[in-house]
């Protein structure tokens, strides 16, 4: 089963069974800083949720690469 985590080698989340890894692209949205988590979380989240771990297939050494 599939789980977000956080990928030290490009400071971000990625799945723990596939290659990928949230994008978020653009300046933070929202009037406070705690809106601006809450959206940021929502659609990291949701991408998450909907992505298709066959169409980011790791490479042979990724697990290492992921955890360094």
């Amino acid at each position: 089963m599939k789980q977000m985590i956080w990928v030290k080698s490009v400071r971000g989340w990625g799945c723990s069974e596939c290659a990928w890894v949230f994008r978020d692209f653009g300046p933070p949205q929202g009037d406070s800083i705690s809106d601006m988590a809450e959206k940021f979380e929502r659609l990291r989240d949701k991408e998450f949720a909907s992505h298709a771990c066959a169409k980011y297939p790791k490479a042979k050494n990724e697990d290492k690469k992921r955890n360094r």
